[in-house]
């Protein structure tokens, strides 16, 4: 068994085909069906499924992919404890983040530049996913580390750090008559068509926990991954939720802040538990 074979399946079952992992390993697609096949051989099962149009992991390939995923992570480990002994970091860090965090408090792009320029010789991917699918990025190792959006509650066998906790207020257009009241309960909403980001964002669980708690399940008649989409929705249609401090509503929308008990949006940077290298430890100090 070879750290190739194991680099090779890795790549394959993340990019369910033969042809981008080839790209992404930068060796042509023939070796890396030859390498799995010997890798399938030496076990005595197919851990790939090539029959649909997509490949997927078998039973078995979903059995070795934990173990394979830590033996490359314990390689890349040992080389840097090396390198840290002689002052150089260097390395790859896989960073994932959702559209709409970026703000005054959680500047990511600033962030990911200073680190950059500290340490110029570590490799940074960011990649774009809503919270949930970041979430299981971690647990399965694809990720070191995340900033997402989170609800009321925290994803368990994750580090959490929360770096910011924001109520929630209602944009609507100024010809809504809820324009008119300074507040406004989240039961108030109740019956009235609303706008939101879409299923497994942080902010969409808030809100559904919020309409949960106050009996009754929101009517959402636009979804949209964009939020500045979802301002301007808000200027011609009802209601949608947003964080005060970062209101993306244009001039002819207006914020209306909700009464205690309101609900939150948190926004954090979570990290894997297990083993990680220099690289992937170092924005957290």
């Amino acid at each position: 068994m070879e750290l190739r074979q194991l680099a090779y399946l890795i790549a394959v079952a993340d990019e369910k085909s033969f042809t981008r992992a080839a790209a992404t390993v930068h060796v042509a697609q023939p070796g890396v069906s030859a390498q799995i096949r010997h890798l399938e051989r030496e076990l005595g099962q197919d851990l790939l499924d090539r029959s649909g149009r997509s490949v997927q992991v078998t039973q078995a390939g979903a059995a070795v992919l934990p173990y394979a995923r830590a033996a490359l992570a314990a390689v890349a480990g040992a080389r840097q404890a090396v390198d840290e002994l002689t002052g150089l970091l260097r390395g790859h860090l896989t960073i994932g983040t959702v559209t709409s965090i970026s703000s005054a408090e959680v500047d990511v792009p600033g962030l990911l530049a200073g680190f950059h320029h500290d340490h110029p010789a570590i490799e940074v991917t960011l990649s774009v996913a809503n919270s949930d699918d970041l979430v299981d990025s971690l647990r399965a190792g694809r990720l070191d580390l995340a900033f997402l959006g989170l609800d009321a509650t925290t994803p368990a066998g994750i580090g959490t750090h929360i770096l910011t906790s924001e109520p929630l207020v209602a944009v609507v257009s100024l010809r809504d008559p809820l324009a008119a009241s300074s507040t406004l309960t989240v039961s108030a909403l109740a019956g009235h068509t609303l706008i939101s980001l879409p299923h497994g964002t942080g902010l969409r669980s808030a809100l559904d926990q919020a309409c949960a708690a106050a009996g009754f399940v929101p009517r959402i008649a636009f979804e949209a991954g964009d939020p500045r989409v979802l301002a301007q929705l808000a200027a011609t249609a009802s209601a949608w939720l947003s964080c005060p401090n970062r209101p993306p509503a244009p001039a002819m929308s207006r914020c209306t802040s909700s009464p205690s008990p309101n609900p939150r949006y948190r926004a954090g940077s979570l990290s894997a538990g297990g083993p990680t290298g220099r690289s992937a430890r170092q924005p957290g100090r």
